[in-house]
């Protein structure tokens, strides 16, 4: 795979690649009830909970179907099914190019299924070459792998390194329609699935998903100001300067990690030191970033635009809001969470590291319990 770089490690045993996903599938399964407490606490409304549960549960569909396509990695002579290759300082996730080489597999599923044995067909076979011939139906297996690769490509919708633009109603007021903006990227520079929920007032007089004018005009723009680097100061005021009739009223960007773990990831600083020191069971080993950056519009104000136009523009809330030193990453506020199970947690509190006394820590119990902690 092209593009590699120090930071970027290749997986080249199924036995690995099984116990990473295997992970990341427990991980994701938390992550919706660690938004369910979220709702609970009234950081996140009743939809945004469900929006972004939407865009986990597509992270995890791209993290099953990764697996498939990497099952019998190690096992199977010659250039296929090629090396997973994940970025393991500071992400913890599989590389961007995954994502795009995964979207264009996607776009010839049909075809590729289309030429390939059936699961019963290819079960059948393997089940003779084992009774009839004595041997591990290797071949076999690995042509399995790829088809319940492809169909999982095709049975639901994972998370792709773009994800467009979709739009909610959510009432209107004093003539204005209200609306929750929300998609999503997977960032090519840090490796990270990135959730953005916008939320807009529309004063135009056709409804912003029929107006055949702004809508694309709208997610074009979006998508195209999408960069983590960006602040989202710097994305809302671009946005409401190219949008006359669209008044953005929140923004808020959801950062999915950096994905910790002792057995995969490089990490540097006080959470290496909590991981080598809870010496979790198999499986435990780990902890996840969870940030939530968020810019409020606190008024608005008339700027004219010519001798006899004027339009409304935002004046968006920064600085006290948000807590000494949040005005110069150009949001109102920063959440910080961290979740972990519970060996890691209790060597956490034990530690007691600087820089983590303000992140709000989420602790996996039995059962997979959520257990929220200050």
């Amino acid at each position: 795979m092209n593009g590699l770089t120090d930071d970027h490690e290749e997986l080249y045993d199924a036995a690995i690649i099984r116990r990473y996903f295997d992970k990341f599938d427990k991980i994701t399964g938390h992550l919706g009830r660690v938004a369910a407490e979220l709702e609970r606490d009234g950081q996140l409304s009743r939809l945004d909970a469900r929006v972004i549960g939407g865009y986990i549960g597509r992270l995890n569909l791209t993290f099953q179907a990764l697996g498939y396509k990497y099952l019998m990695t190690g096992r199977v002579d010659g250039p296929l099914p090629g090396q997973l290759t994940f970025d393991r300082h500071e992400s913890g996730f599989p590389i961007a190019q995954e994502l795009l080489v995964m979207a264009n597999d996607a776009q010839q599923a049909e075809r590729y299924l289309s030429q390939l044995p059936s699961e019963v067909e290819l079960k059948d076979e393997m089940i003779r070459q084992i009774v009839g011939e004595l041997v591990i139906p290797t071949r076999l297996q690995f042509t399995l792998s790829q088809r319940l690769y492809y169909e999982a490509l095709m049975q639901g919708t994972p998370f792709w390194a773009r994800n467009d633009p979709d739009v909610q109603w959510l009432g209107e007021d004093r003539g204005r329609r209200s609306w929750l903006v929300h998609w999503a990227v997977y960032d090519t520079q840090t490796n990270l699935p990135v959730i953005y929920l916008l939320n807009v007032e529309d004063s135009g007089k056709t409804s912003l998903p029929r107006d055949d004018r702004r809508w694309p005009q709208m997610q074009a723009h979006l998508m195209a100001q999408s960069v983590d680097g960006l602040k989202l100061v710097t994305i809302a005021k671009g946005f409401d300067t190219d949008f006359d009739d669209l008044h953005p009223k929140r923004l808020r960007r959801i950062h999915l990690g950096p994905m910790y773990s002792s057995s995969f990831t490089l990490q540097s600083g006080p959470i290496s030191d909590v991981l080598a020191a809870a010496r979790p069971e198999a499986g435990q080993d780990w902890a996840l970033v969870w940030t939530i950056e968020d810019l409020l519009a606190e008024r608005e104000e008339t700027v004219k635009t010519g001798w006899f136009s004027s339009v409304e523009r935002q004046v968006f809330a920064s600085g006290p809001f948000g807590g000494p030193g949040l005005a110069d990453i150009g949001a109102t506020a920063m959440t910080r969470m961290l979740i972990m199970p519970e060996r890691p947690y209790q060597a956490l509190a034990e530690k007691r590291p600087a820089g983590f006394a303000d992140v709000r820590k989420f602790v996996v119990g039995a059962g997979g319990r959520i257990i929220a902690q200050r």
